[in-house]
């Protein structure tokens, strides 16, 4: 149930067609940190809700091993990141899709990106239900924001007033906030799926085997 799941789990069951067993490792995400945006600084390193995860001892880095927080939670990651929000380069994608997979360039995968964000640049504006709400705060930076720009501007560093989801340069990011509390995967997405009947959300279950016949699946192991 990361941050990939709780879509899922929405789209799934909102067709009316299925029935869904949402299955998560960790808890609910109804936690106060986990709500606070400034909260992440504590689910870091929380391990009740983070695998906290460690990469091999890395060569490059003197052998040393790197901390890998990873969400073990309702929301998954979604549920426990530093909020930051951006759409990888474009150029990234269209290498993917020019190594053989189709319908992966930046073009085709725009629209997806459109059809479950919901950008909010005003307090003001209308909130959209069951979309990822992610919030224009560049008004709230602090101040020494304008000689961090005016600088990168005097080193030949392209510097914008406001984000560009698809584009390079220096300018403020996003965050996945609606109403001053985090949103994540599991806020934007299950909030209103969890009244379905078709729905079942299971939390601190692991599942441990899928069964299969004849290449469908037919029964999962939990623990």
């Amino acid at each position: 149930a990361g941050s990939a799941g709780c879509v899922l789990a929405d789209r799934l069951s909102g067709s009316g067609k299925f029935k869904v067993l949402l299955i998560e490792a960790g808890p609910t995400d109804n936690r106060f940190w986990v709500k606070t945006p400034i909260g992440y600084g504590m689910t870091f390193h929380d391990e009740t809700i983070n695998w906290a995860y460690h990469t091999i001892p890395e060569t490059g880095l003197g052998n040393r091993q790197l901390y890998w927080p990873r969400g073990k939670i309702l929301g998954g990651s979604s549920s426990i990141n530093a909020l930051v929000y951006h759409h990888g380069q474009p150029a990234d994608y269209d290498d993917w899709a020019a190594a053989g997979n189709p319908g992966w360039d930046y073009h085709a995968i725009k629209p997806v990106y459109d059809g479950f964000e919901d950008i909010i640049r005003a307090e003001t504006q209308p909130l959209r239900r069951d979309k990822l709400t992610v919030s224009d705060v560049a008004d709230e930076y602090h101040p020494l924001k304008s000689h961090f720009f005016a600088m990168a501007d005097e080193m030949g560093l392209h510097s914008e007033t406001a984000c560009k989801l698809d584009g390079e340069g220096i300018y403020p990011y996003f965050i996945t906030t609606r109403k001053g509390q985090r949103c994540s995967s599991s806020k934007a997405f299950l909030t209103s799926a969890r009244a379905r009947p078709n729905l079942t959300i299971m939390t601190e279950s692991m599942a441990t085997r899928i069964e299969t016949a004849e290449g469908r699946a037919v029964a999962v192991h939990v623990m």
